[in-house]
């Protein structure tokens, strides 16, 4: 197997994502990632029923232990979460806080929402949807 070399900018540090296959890595990162989820979801106000479909069509007991003891989320749950908190996090750079809270789930008229909600678009589009959402909001933002 080849390997490349990993150029470093002068002054920025590089660090690899975790390796979200491996049992050990979510099992770390579980109970603080779900802790953040909630977090957000109480701040959006989102029911949940909702936070589960966030989640990837989670059922709603399902979503009411995770708030209790998160156990070990799925690679999957984490990406998804992942771009919530980056999502939540573009949000409040680019608005007030009262208006990022509500961002998410106010009908909006960008060509990518065709006049739905951000969270109806997501919840229908999983992850890739999730990921133009962030992408759209970094672009907003000027990609910092």
């Amino acid at each position: 197997m080849a390997t490349y070399p990993a150029y470093a900018a002068p002054g920025y540090q590089f660090d690899a994502a975790p390796d979200l296959s491996r049992l050990e890595t979510r099992e770390r990162l579980s109970q603080s990632t779900i802790d953040g989820f909630f977090a957000i979801m109480d701040k959006w106000q989102v029911p949940i029923e909702r936070a589960g479909e966030l989640l990837g069509g989670m059922p709603r007991s399902t979503v009411y232990k995770l708030r209790t003891a998160a156990g070990t989320l799925r690679q999957d749950e984490l990406t998804r979460i992942s771009y919530i908190v980056g999502i939540y996090k573009a949000l409040h750079i680019l608005l007030p806080d009262n208006l990022a809270d509500r961002w998410v789930t106010q009908p909006n008229d960008n060509l990518l929402f065709r006049g739905q909600t951000p969270m109806d678009y997501v919840v229908r589009e999983g992850i890739p949807g999730l990921q133009q959402v962030r992408s759209l909001l970094d672009a907003e933002r000027g990609g910092h």
